[in-house]
This record gives C-alpha cells, sequence and structure tokens, in this order.
C-alpha cells in the first residue's frame, strides 16, 4: 500500500457500548446522526466505516481515515458534532463511549468514558483520570490546536475534585479515563 500522499494520515477508532437499558434508545439516536454526518464528507475525512464490536451487550461503532489531525480536530468543534460531545459528556444515556486514535507519524492517543470493562489499551496500559495535559485528544497526542477543546475542564468538572479510577473501570459521570500510548 503506498501511503505516501497521505503523510499526516490519522485512524480513529470509535465505539459506543450500550451499559444500561436506557442506553439502546442513545445508541440508536447517535447512528442516524452519526451516519448523516459522514455522509456529508467534511473536509478531510477519507474514509468512514461502521463496525460491530459485539451484539450483546450492543457496543457498535467506526473506523475512520482522516487525511490529517487538523482537518479531524476541526470536525470535531463544529456543529453538529460539538454539540453532540458536550451533551454526552454531560449524560451518557445509558452507553459508554471510547476512542483511539493512530498517527502515522508516530504516536497514540485514546480515552474511555462510561466503559465498564478493560478494552483496546485499557488492557494493557494504565488508565488515569483525563485532567490537566491529558484533558483533550490533541494535547494527549503531543499536537497543538488553534481552538479549544469542545468543553472546557472546568465546565465539565465544575469544581469537582479527580476521582481515583478504580482498575480500569469508570465509576463517575464526571471523569472519562483514558491512556496514554505515546
Amino acid at each position: 500500500m503506498d501511503l505516501s500522499g497521505f503523510p499526516d494520515l490519522v485512524v480513529i477508532y470509535l465505539g459506543m457500548r450500550v451499559n444500561r437499558l436506557t442506553g439502546i434508545k442513545t445508541l440508536l439516536g447517535f447512528g442516524p446522526r452519526i451516519s448523516s454526518s459522514a455522509a456529508a464528507q467534511p473536509e478531510g475525512l477519507l474514509v468512514h466505516e461502521t463496525i460491530v464490536y459485539s451484539l450483546f451487550p450492543p457496543h457498535v461503532g467506526m473506523r475512520q481515515y482522516w487525511r490529517n489531525l487538523e482537518s479531524l480536530l476541526t470536525w470535531t468543534r463544529s456543529e453538529p458534532h460539538r454539540l453532540w460531545w458536550k451533551s454526552f459528556l454531560k449524560d451518557s444515556g445509558g452507553t459508554g463511549f471510547w476512542h483511539e486514535t493512530y498517527f502515522r507519524r508516530g504516536g497514540m492517543e485514546a480515552i474511555y468514558d462510561d466503559i465498564p470493562e478493560a478494552i483496546g489499551f485499557m488492557r494493557f496500559a494504565p488508565a488515569v483520570p483525563a485532567r490537566g495535559g491529558m484533558f483533550g485528544a490533541a494535547s494527549r497526542a503531543g499536537q497543538a490546536h488553534a481552538t479549544a477543546a469542545v468543553i472546557s475542564e472546568q465546565e465539565l468538572y465544575d469544581g469537582q475534585q479527580p476521582e481515583a479510577p478504580s482498575s480500569h473501570v469508570l465509576e463517575s459521570r464526571k471523569m472519562p479515563l483514558l491512556t496514554d500510548a505515546t
């Protein structure tokens, strides 16, 4: 495979897992909106593929190939993604969400929010609270971005102190766990 024309290629795997019965409604609500958004071909999105990780519990996701991190981050900070993510972080609606990002130029980053069992990097790398320099995807990846994250750390946590993660299980909606695999 000749990827020389894509020196800044970014591959991101995403997943949403139903944790409670109410999560089925959340999952079914997000699916069509995400598909519509990808079908609109945001600038820099090369390929969008749907993945079914498991039927029970329902756990679906996608793999996306982006021309570069700038394109991906610009899209995540635009409508409708910005509103989805901000809303989800405040109330997961009975689901858990995760993503793992891989950079052709090197490095990886990930976040796991309300994922009750270790998956992906969580199976072998320590999970830490998403605070400070580990809060946003760009900073976890060691990349600068011109605009702020979708939601600020202060806005999300609203003055709460970080809780210590219990194994790799996220107990609180206010404390996403992540792994830094760079």
